[in-house]
C-alpha cells in the first residue's frame, strides 16, 4: 500500500473489476474473538485497522503485517461502535452497558481516556467522524444527533429526530446526513441549524435506517434498512439508482454495506450471515459467498483505503484478497 492516497485509489480504479471481485476469498482470519464484532474501522493514513467485539474488546491491527498489536478490554462500559480519528492511535468509542451512553476518546497507545462526551440518554446506534477536522456527530435511539468537536466536552449542537437515526459526513466534511422514516436529511455543516437544505426518499422503505454512507467521490450514497434492503442514491439529485435486497436483520442486529474504493461497486453482509456485491453501473449482483461460520446475522463488512482488500466481522476478523490462480490473464499482464 505504497504511495499517496490519490495513487492508491488510481491504481484500484485501474485493476478493480468484476473479475477480480468474484476471485476474492480469505486470505487470513483471526479466529480468537469470544462474541461477534460489532464494528471496525480503517485509519485512512496509515495501514492500522480497529475493530469493537460483544467480548468488551477493542483490538488493533496492522494490516501491511497481519499481526494484532494490542487488545484493549473496556469491561466496566462494553464497547459497540469504534472509530479512528486522524491520529492512528486514537479512537471514539460508544459503550454497550446499558447504563453509561457516553463516548470516548481513548488513547490505544497507553490506555488512557482523554476525554468523556455525555448527552445522550440511550444507545448510541451511529456514528461519523469528519475527515477534515476535528468533529464528528452521533446518533442514538433517544432520538437525538449530537455534533462534538473532539476538544470539547460538550456537544456542539442538538437535531432531534423521529426514528432511529443513520448518520454519516461525507469525504469533504462539508455535508452530513441523517436517514429514519424513509428518507434521507442533507445538511450543510456550516448552517445546519436552519434543517436540511434537501431531503431524497428511498422508495417508500419504512423500515428502520441501519446505515448511510457516501462513496469516497462524493457522488453516490447508500442506505441501509433492516428489512434488508440497500439503496443506492444519487448524491447530489437525491435520485434513487438501484435498492438491492437480502434477508431481512433482526433489531439486534445492523446491515452494513460498504462502497469499494472507486464505488464502482457496493459489498454487503445480510441477515442469513453471508457476504455479497453488486456493480453500482448495472445495477446486478455480480458475487456472493456464504458465510464460513455459524453466525446468524450480517458481518460488518470494510473496504480498505485505496487496496484491493476488504474485511468482514463476525465471530472471526476476514480479510478478503483476489486468488491470482483464478485470473490468468490478469497474473499474466504482472
Amino acid at each position: 500500500m505504497g504511495g499517496t492516497q490519490s495513487e492508491r485509489e488510481e491504481k484500484v480504479s485501474l485493476e478493480l473489476s468484476e473479475e477480480i471481485l468474484q476471485s476474492m476469498e480469505v486470505g487470513m482470519a483471526f479466529k480468537d474473538y469470544n462474541g461477534k464484532i460489532s464494528s471496525m474501522d480503517f485509519h485512512r493514513a496509515s495501514s492500522y485497522l480497529v475493530t469493537a467485539s460483544d467480548d468488551e474488546s477493542i483490538r488493533l491491527y496492522d494490516v501491511m503485517n497481519a499481526t494484532c498489536l494490542k487488545t484493549i478490554n473496556s469491561k466496566k462500559y462494553g464497547v459497540d461502535l469504534v472509530c479512528f480519528t486522524p491520529h492512528p492511535t486514537t479512537v471514539i468509542y460508544s459503550s454497550k452497558n446499558g447504563w453509561d451512553e457516553s463516548l470516548r476518546l481513548l488513547s490505544l497507545h497507553d490506555n488512557k481516556y482523554l476525554r468523556y462526551f455525555k448527552g445522550h440518554h440511550d444507545r448510541v446506534v451511529s456514528l461519523s467522524l469528519c475527515s477534515r477536522t476535528e468533529c464528528f456527530i452521533s446518533g442514538s435511539l433517544d432520538r437525538t444527533v449530537l455534533l462534538w468537536d473532539q476538544r470539547a466536552d460538550k456537544c456542539q449542537g442538538l437535531l432531534r429526530v423521529q426514528g432511529r437515526p443513520a448518520i454519516s459526513y461525507d469525504d469533504q466534511g462539508l455535508v452530513f446526513a441523517i436517514a429514519f422514516g424513509g428518507y434521507i436529511r442533507m445538511f450543510d455543516v456550516r448552517n445546519y441549524e436552519k434543517g436540511p437544505f434537501d431531503i431524497f426518499s428511498v422508495g417508500g422503505d419504512m423500515s428502520e435506517a441501519n446505515v448511510v454512507k457516501f462513496s469516497n467521490d462524493g457522488r453516490l450514497m447508500l442506505l441501509t434498512t433492516s428489512d434488508g434492503h440497500i439503496h443506492v442514491l444519487d448524491s447530489f439529485r437525491g435520485t434513487l439508482l438501484s435498492t438491492y435486497n437480502l434477508a431481512p436483520v433482526s433489531c439486534n442486529s445492523t446491515l452494513e454495506a460498504s462502497f469499494s474504493p472507486e464505488g464502482m461497486f457496493v459489498m454487503s453482509g445480510s441477515g442469513d450471515g453471508s457476504v455479497h456485491a453488486w456493480s453500482v453501473r448495472s445495477g446486478k449482483e455480480v458475487a456472493s459467498w456464504m458465510s464460513a461460520t455459524s453466525d446468524t446475522g450480517p458481518p460488518v463488512i470494510k473496504w480498505a483505503p485505496g487496496s484491493l482488500m476488504f474485511v468482514t466481522g463476525s465471530s472471526e476478523l476476514s480479510f478478503w484478497i483476489p486468488d491470482l490462480s483464478k485470473l490468468g490473464a490478469y497474473a499474466g499482464r504482472k
